[in-house]
């Protein structure tokens, strides 16, 4: 692993700030209905074996696994592609957008919850210590990171630039009834001051550094996992620890997302 120092602050596009707009996704969990015909077989043994695999590659966290094994795949994609819900793949979810591969977002959450600020608050869970356990995920998509994440977490801000996948996820998370998820229509690059500190901050989209307003909202001992783009043109996965002497920043395997932009539309 290569491990270096990024240059911040990065500089933002010159346009002026557009305030998010909080729209509160309200969740209990329930029994989940009988999946849809587009599925094929049960959604709850596809799921298993979808698990299953991926523990083989190398997921281990218990969280993680579990989250996965819940979280109902074939819902956030169109009925045509519900087949293919549970295979390791992306899928497009319109607009030009695609919803990751169950793998990836296994893998960041993976990263997220190696954070020292993460293995403390587990270290913690049964004092009275407290630590922040919000996490803003830039990039809402189709909703299904964000309903993955309200599984191991106390709560998600998740922000989305497009009108259209914002209203999407919504619908989408409207059946899961989840408390702790907080959508919210606004500029990704200009995180969500309300929200914070952040314990983490997860990004389903690269650009050339990351914005100087995700560093001032992450937490000391949290942590930043986001594709970056490098000069020519190539993203890989990026972890950035924001630690009480400044950042440490670790560049792991590439990877393939969409360009991170400014401005919502």
């Amino acid at each position: 692993m290569t491990t270096r120092r990024p240059s911040f602050p990065a500089k933002l596009p010159g346009s002026s700030p557009v305030p998010a707009k909080k729209v509160t996704a309200t969740l209990q969990p329930r029994t989940p209905p009988v999946a849809p015909s587009g599925v094929g077989l049960d959604s709850g043994a596809v799921r298993a074996r979808m698990v299953q695999k991926l523990a083989a590659q190398g997921v281990s966290h218990h969280k993680v696994l579990a989250a996965l094994g819940a979280v109902e795949r074939h819902r956030f994609v169109d009925s045509a592609l519900a087949g293919q819900a549970y295979e390791d793949t992306s899928l497009p979810i319109g607009l030009g957008q695609t919803i990751s591969k169950p793998s990836v977002v296994a893998r960041m959450i993976e990263l997220m919850l190696d954070a020292p600020l993460w293995s403390q608050a587990d270290a913690n869970a049964h004092s009275n210590a407290k630590a922040p356990q919000r996490v803003l995920e830039i990039g809402t998509g189709c909703g299904y990171q964000a309903a993955v994440l309200s599984q191991v977490v106390r709560e998600v801000y998740s922000i989305e630039r497009l009108r259209g996948l914002h209203d999407k996820a919504r619908e989408n998370l409207r059946h899961f009834r989840l408390a702790n998820v907080h959508l919210l229509m606004g500029d990704g690059m200009l995180g969500y001051a309300k929200g914070a500190p952040y314990a983490a901050i997860i990004a389903a989209a690269g650009g050339e550094a990351v914005p100087q307003a995700w560093i001032d909202q992450l937490a000391v001992g949290g942590r930043i996992v986001a594709p970056m783009q490098s000069a020519t043109g190539q993203q890989a996965l990026v972890v950035i620890d924001k630690t009480t002497h400044g950042l440490q920043q670790s560049v792991l395997e590439t990877v393939h997302f969409v360009p991170l932009k400014s401005g919502i539309a």
